[in-house]
């Protein structure tokens, strides 16, 4: 009885029906002529009712032609650079459920659907595509050893959550999508995204996805030592920037150690003759001293100020309504 009256509300009343979410997928491309239509086909067969979003960043090839035929909606970035492009479309898009991409055809569409249910089920803000590769050449050695040297680095600094920071393979909810202030203007994005939810303590997911070669014709954009030392360089400035206290203490207590040092030998030479004979030793110490002591000072005030920017990027993030599961 009660499920035919489900039945009949269901039939009579569609409007008291909870909506389904919202799906869009965003695809970065800079001259992926030859497998953006891939990545196009292979989101639409698994995500049907959702919007395609192809974003060219000043393509030489024929990206944006391939993505419109095949049925995305193209757009673009002037602004050359990854991060340039994923503010664009953070901005510009409004939906329930982001899913972004690299648009390359590495990725398995086939295991979004998986990642958006857990992202559902569970509550999460954030699911990363954990990258299993299916192909030797699908990860050069140099960027599986500088993903994994990033990776340690993140977790020391920031706690370890992540196995695969720099994946270009994510799924997110609205409020973290309107709540991330993008930064970033190119491949380091990744890390930035990573950054964001372990300050503000977001729940977060990792769930192992098919890595695959890229196809025939297509060439990676990448450079491993000079993308390498922009991720770790972006780091280090997101370290100082949100953990100010521990960024400055390290710097003041290396000042600090090198001051004692040179201050040892002045201090026992007073003490055996009463002298100090070497004064302009004794002055750096002392001055080495002080800037040691300045340093941690800043922290203490940065850190103040830090903690009132992560107040307000959490109640930006807490402003926008939860994903309800239908």
């Amino acid at each position: 009885m009660a499920q035919a009256l489900a039945e009949f509300a269901r039939s009579e009343f569609p409007q008291a029906q909870p909506a389904e979410p919202r799906v869009a997928v965003l695809v970065p491309c800079f001259n992926e002529e030859a497998a953006v239509a891939t990545v196009v086909a292979d989101f639409q067969k698994a995500l049907p009712s959702a919007a395609i979003y192809v974003y060219d960043n000043n393509s030489t090839d024929r990206t944006v032609a391939v993505a419109r035929d095949a049925g995305a909606t193209v757009r673009s970035e002037r602004r050359q650079g990854k991060g340039h492009v994923v503010r664009r479309m953070f901005a510009d898009i409004d939906a329930d459920i982001y899913v972004l991409v690299d648009g390359d055809a590495t990725y398995d569409a086939a295991s979004v659907p998986k990642m958006i249910d857990m992202l559902a089920s569970e509550h999460l803000d954030m699911v990363v595509g954990l990258r299993v590769d299916q192909a030797q050449a699908a990860w050069r050695p140099g960027h599986r050893t500088g993903n994994w040297l990033l990776t340690s680095f993140l977790a020391a600094v920031f706690g370890k959550a992540f196995k695969d920071i720099l994946s270009g393979y994510r799924v997110f909810s609205r409020r973290f999508v309107k709540s991330f202030p993008v930064l970033s203007d190119g491949f380091e994005i990744e890390t930035e995204l990573s950054v964001h939810a372990l300050e503000l303590a977001l729940p977060t997911a990792e769930i192992e996805t098919p890595y695959f070669a890229r196809p025939e014709g297509s060439v990676s954009k990448l450079n491993t030592w000079r993308d390498g030392f922009r991720i770790l360089s972006t780091i280090l400035k997101l370290y100082r920037s949100e953990k100010p206290l521990g960024f400055f203490t390290a710097i003041g207590g290396f000042i600090g150690l090198v001051s004692v040092s040179l201050a040892i030998p002045v201090f026992v030479t007073y003490l055996e003759l009463g002298v100090v004979p070497r004064l302009p030793t004794a002055v750096l110490s002392m001055g080495l001293m002080v800037l040691a002591m300045l340093s941690v000072a800043s922290g203490l005030v940065l850190d103040t100020v830090t903690r009132g920017r992560r107040e307000m990027k959490l109640l930006a993030y807490l402003a926008q309504a939860p994903l309800e599961k239908t």
